[in-house]
């Protein structure tokens, strides 16, 4: 009977115990943190590819062919530079989509899509889209 009166009392190992049962949640906030961190690299990546496509897209060529001034860069010219300034994580895919071109402007698209995974269990997979409406520098060419 002294004995379990003595552990009742006994307070050596609580920390240890605490320790053991915080871990686990405090290490599952940290990496969902750090998961939720790529999809805000992700969204910096697809804003600075439409602001350089955007760039592409609104240039004036010159058009040697005629007086009219200016042809506006083909769709190709486009996507390539958002391809080629695109940044962000690797654990999810980009599509960068061929601009529509409507009577003036060019609409620009980027998606990224990521299953998200919170160490301990899987998350949805999450998908971003953004977009940018660019006006052209010749609109009768569209």
């Amino acid at each position: 009977m002294m004995k379990l009166a003595f552990l009742r009392h006994n307070e050596r190992g609580a920390a240890a115990v605490e320790f053991a049962l915080s871990v686990p949640i405090l290490v599952g906030v940290i990496y969902g943190i750090f998961e939720f961190s790529q999809l805000y690299w992700a969204n910096a990546g697809m804003q600075h590819a439409l602001g350089e496509g955007a760039r592409q897209a609104t240039l004036c060529i010159p058009d040697t062919s005629s007086d009219s001034g200016c042809d506006n860069p083909s769709t190709n010219v486009v996507v390539a530079k958002e391809n080629a300034t695109l940044f962000g994580p690797s654990g999810g895919s980009f599509n960068v989509q061929t601009p529509t071109t409507a009577a003036g402007y060019m609409t620009l698209t980027i998606t990224y899509t990521r299953a998200m995974n919170f160490l301990f269990f899987s998350g949805p997979t999450v998908t971003l889209s953004r977009s940018k409406k660019v006006y052209l520098a010749d609109p009768s060419t569209t």
